[in-house]
């Protein structure tokens, strides 16, 4: 269950009316919360949305429905929805038809959405948006083990841990949603790290993990895809490889503190991965490698199947997430918001390094 208020909006996840009670003892004044069929009926400003958990198996995520772009505007509704993107990591908008500006409109909300450092300003469309898309012409391709083929794909990762600042999130918007697969993966990680055995939390208390930008995920170090091979890189991650002198390492703590709450993260991405600063042997890498595959246990994982009006908020300081990908033959074509903000834990391995600033918002 959560109960919370904020700036006069309260906020309750129910998993039943004996919940309900709990939150009732609300100061005079406060917007009600009401539950119905499983759901929270949350009303601010004479304005109505519905909050339920994502899952009931899962610790993190939730679905808010009945939102429209003119809710937006209201100072207390975006201060509750920021105050459940801390404590959930995911949020679901359901139901939400928009365009580029309400895409970056909800995003605001969170934080400045970041525009592309090496944006084409002749490209058409707004800046704060960048297009991920599979072309079944020019996208890129893995073969898996088994033999068969995905364009697309993208393993568990944080996205920009391969730099220095991290961003603190982001809002995906479908466009063309592939009738098969396509898929986005999530993980919390405040959850992986609370049931992480207690031999493993003392083991990796104050380390931290080498990176390093290499698009190939064939070329993966932990958490190994079986028999993965990159049959075809795209146009665009071509160029961006042909210049890895702007790829130095960086290095971030495997655990670091929320910073809204303190509670603990779990803070490793497989992808891009080089090893355990200070431990480049094979202890080190037998360690890491079974944080890693603690992380992305699937048991935890959710998988949303894109509709066409859904945008998913998720928190890249704690939220792992991976694309499944589509059939080599179909196309897919997402928008996505990159949220400024820096958790302030990462640094260059080596100070004097220049990074390129390509990948300053990227995968």
């Amino acid at each position: 269950m959560i109960c919370f208020a904020t700036s006069g909006v309260v906020f309750v996840e129910l998993s039943g009316l004996s919940d309900l009670r709990a939150c009732s003892d609300q100061p005079a004044g406060r917007p009600s919360a009401t539950f119905a069929e499983g759901r929270v009926l949350i009303r601010a400003n004479q304005m109505e949305l519905h909050v339920r958990p994502l899952s009931e198996n899962l610790a993190f995520g939730s679905i808010v429905t009945d939102i429209d772009i003119s809710s937006l505007e209201d100072a207390q509704v975006r201060r509750a929805l920021t105050a459940l993107w801390i404590d959930r990591g995911l949020v679901v908008f359901r139901g939400l038809e928009t365009d580029e500006a309400g895409h970056i409109e909800l995003s605001s909300i969170f934080g400045t959405p970041e525009i592309h450092p090496l944006r084409d300003p002749a490209k058409p469309g707004r800046a704060e948006l960048s297009d991920i898309r599979y072309d079944s012409v020019f996208g890129e391709i893995y073969e898996f083990g088994d033999g068969s083929r995905r364009g697309g794909w993208l393993p568990w990762h944080f996205d920009l841990v391969y730099v220095d600042h991290i961003n603190h999130g982001g809002i995906l918007r479908p466009i063309v949603v592939p009738e098969d697969g396509g898929e986005t993966g999530f993980i919390d990680q405040i959850a992986a790290y609370d049931s992480l055995p207690d031999r493993l939390k003392q083991q990796i208390e104050g380390l931290e993990v080498v990176y390093r930008f290499d698009i190939d995920a064939s070329h993966q170090r932990f958490g190994v895809t079986p028999g993965l091979r990159l049959l075809r890189m795209d146009p665009r991650s071509s160029k961006l490889m042909a210049n890895p002198e702007g790829f130095p390492e960086v290095v971030h703590p495997l655990v670091f503190l929320q910073p809204e709450t303190g509670r603990k993260v779990l803070n490793v991405s497989p992808w891009f991965a080089l090893g355990i600063e200070g431990m480049e042997d094979v202890e080190g890498d037998v360690l890491l490698e079974d944080v890693i595959a603690h992380a992305t246990d699937e048991s935890r994982a959710y998988y949303h199947k894109w509709v066409a009006t859904d945008l998913v908020l998720w928190d890249n300081w704690r939220m792992m997430h991976c694309a499944r990908g589509v059939p080599a033959g179909s196309d897919r074509h997402m928008q996505r918001t990159t949220i400024v903000g820096d958790y302030g834990q990462g640094r260059l391995r080596d100070a004097r390094a220049i990074i390129n600033d390509a990948l300053r918002v990227n995968v």
